[in-house]
């Protein structure tokens, strides 16, 4: 959103993976930046509610590697934001 902002557009929502596609053209993102986002939309809500999945909490489900990814995934798409906005 952050992106979206300072090349003076409004964006809306928490869905990563939109977020950067609905960039313009000019920012080139990744199709695989795209898939990553994808991945950490997929934990947003199944992770935070314990009632999000058909048995057992949230923290059953998930462990180092799933977090492990989300962190270094969260970092390069932190990381393009960072240096398209400098």
């Amino acid at each position: 959103m952050a992106l979206h902002l300072h090349l003076g557009q409004e964006a809306w929502g928490h869905v990563v993976a939109r977020l950067l596609a609905e960039l313009p053209a000019a920012v080139a993102v990744p199709s695989d930046m795209i898939e990553k986002g994808r991945v950490l939309d997929a934990y947003y809500i199944p992770a935070r509610y314990p009632n999000s999945h058909p048995e057992g909490a949230p923290f059953e489900h998930y462990g180092p590697p799933q977090s492990e990814e989300a962190v270094r995934y969260a970092g390069e798409i932190v990381d393009f934001v960072g240096v398209r906005m400098a």
